[in-house]
């Protein structure tokens, strides 16, 4: 078993002599702000390693956990290596989503300081203001006050922590996965074998933000810890202009890169106004962390065809922090795949069966591939825990080397996360011959006159609707006469005919799952409650319907 610090020196120290695409020494390449700075991988381990002296000489070792708050900046990536390099655990915490909501910010990232039992934060001094004023908090001290010092490189044990990665919140409040070495490790190597990653070829493409599971491990810690070049781009540009993200790809010649389902949508509008670029070199365009949406994939495509965007690119995939990232992937090249299957007998019975694409009764779950390596999936009843025959929908299970041993001091929710050696995910999903198809989670099923209606299929079709802002819909049930369910559904709107767009939204609701909506609420931009890392929540969102506040 190997660490995460020596999987990086290593790396650093293969890939040293190495060049990469564009004749520069193989390393990051940071495209923040409109600026590019390179260092190579071995620059950057130096750096790291002056930080890492420095922090053993405030008492940071293996066994004290380390906070880093800060934008997405060199100095940045130099503290999260050089936290792994000391033998420290690393956590990293989110950034404000939503400026409007800085008192919520400040208390949930003291909170997270507290349940992870900091032991020193590190700021940008920026943020300081976020995160000090109380006299019981972990010391904080400046990315400028760290200063260099001689580096030793200390003796870590691979099943200690290398990582407590906050859950994203989405269906629950956050909690501290923990991620011991042998385990992080053993996903990278899954992920690096399963999406055919070369070192010698091949430039990830990210902006991502680093506090969350894909960005850190899936596009910071792999290529860093395997040598591979990185071009990295920060949150906040990809939001001001999406268009950016696919000029970095074609301009480094990217080959892997990744967003969840909602960026995807922003790239097509941006591809279809761009002029033409060439992403030809895009082998994995990797689409996770949120639900898949076909539609929008297909859109992708379309728009990528003037810009060289190979289909078979396209790559759905399946990850989960409890995973530290990767957990489902396709065959590389083998672009999106779809299963139709008639909807009233999944709603009704739970049995995916086939349905003709296209037919009135059909409903379409895109297809997220197989277990990495050193993974295992299942799906079972989730009342009476039965393992179930493919195309049966119930929860799905994974057990494996790279699965959590659970959340940090939360035993109450370490309780519920375990069905012996298998984690429960807390998803509906089926299998066909070992692929994964998500149909949804379980807690947000609106289960409709003995139906169980999925709220993304809801979304994804109102999303689509004019005037309705793309990745901002959420649909949930609430108690009616007689203990049933209706639904409702809250949007955020870009337009001021809202009457015609409640129109259009009920008819969509309607068409999609045959039920009428018991309530449509059209809300201002940035309005709907999201995580840290732009997920929806549906709870939150639904306890604020009920609470009056929409």
């Amino acid at each position: 078993m190997s660490t995460v610090g020596e999987r990086i020196v290593n790396a650093a120290a293969s890939s040293a002599a190495e060049t990469g695409r564009d004749g520069r020494s193989r390393g990051i390449t940071f495209v923040v702000g409109g600026r590019e700075e390179h260092a190579s991988w071995s620059e950057l381990l130096t750096d790291a390693q002056g930080v890492a002296g420095a922090l053993a000489e405030r008492g940071i070792g293996p066994g004290s956990h380390v906070a880093l708050l800060g934008p997405t900046t060199r100095q940045h990536v130099t503290l999260i290596e050089a936290t792994w390099l000391s033998g420290a655990t690393l956590v990293v915490l989110p950034l404000p989503m939503r400026l409007a909501s800085v008192e919520e910010f400040v208390a949930q990232t003291r909170r997270r300081i507290a349940q992870a039992d900091v032991d020193l934060v590190i700021v940008d001094p920026d943020l300081a203001v976020f995160v000090t004023g109380e006299p019981s908090e972990a010391p904080t001290i400046g990315y400028d006050e760290i200063g260099r010092a001689a580096f030793v490189a200390p003796l870590v044990d691979p099943r200690s922590l290398a990582l407590l990665q906050f859950t994203s919140g989405s269906t629950a409040d956050p909690k501290g996965v923990m991620l011991p070495h042998h385990t992080v490790c053993a996903n990278l190597d899954a992920i690096a074998h399963a999406a055919r990653v070369d070192r010698s070829t091949d430039v990830l493409v990210s902006w991502l933000p680093l506090y969350h599971d894909m960005g850190l491990v899936g596009f910071l810690l792999l290529p860093m810890s395997t040598g591979c070049s990185l071009v990295l781009g920060a949150p906040q540009d990809f939001m001001t202009a999406p268009s950016q993200w696919m000029e970095w790809i074609a301009r480094y010649r990217g080959s892997l890169t990744a967003g969840p389902n909602f960026a995807w949508v922003l790239a097509t509008r941006a591809l279809r106004r761009s002029d033409p670029l060439d992403l030809s070199s895009l082998r994995v365009a990797l689409n996770g962390a949120e639900p898949v949406d076909p539609s929008a994939v297909a859109n992708f495509v379309d728009a990528g065809r003037r810009h060289q965007f190979k289909p078979g690119a396209v790559f759905p995939a399946f990850g989960m922090a409890e995973l530290v990232i990767g957990g489902a992937f396709p065959e590389p090249g083998r672009g999106l795949v779809v299963d139709h299957v008639d909807r009233a007998l999944v709603e009704r019975s739970g049995v995916a069966v086939p349905a003709a694409p296209g037919a009135a009764n059909a409903v379409a779950f895109t297809a997220l591939g197989h277990a990495v390596p050193g993974l295992d999936l299942r799906i079972v009843d989730p009342q009476t825990l039965d393992v179930l025959s493919d195309r049966h929908v119930g929860e799905l299970q994974i057990r494996g080397t790279s699965v959590t041993p659970g959340y940090y001091k939360r035993p109450d929710a370490n309780g519920e996360l375990f069905d012996g050696a298998w984690l429960r995910t807390g998803d509906l999903a089926y299998l066909i011959d070992g692929e994964l198809f998500v149909c949804g989670r379980i807690n947000d099923v609106i289960i409709v006159g003995g139906r169980n209606i999925f709220p993304d299929e809801i979304e994804r079709a109102v999303a689509r609707i004019d005037g309705v802002r793309a990745g901002n819909v959420i649909a949930f049930g609430v108690a009616g006469r007689s203990g049933k369910e209706s639904v409702v559904v809250v949007a955020e709107v870009r337009t001021d005919d809202v009457t015609l767009v409640r129109k259009h939204v009920a008819e969509r609701v309607r068409d999609t799952c045959g039920v009428p909506p018991k309530d449509i609420v059209l809300v201002a931009s940035g309005t709907l409650p999201k995580t840290s890392s732009g997920k929806l929540q549906r709870s939150a969102c639904r306890s604020h319907y009920l609470a009056g506040a929409y």
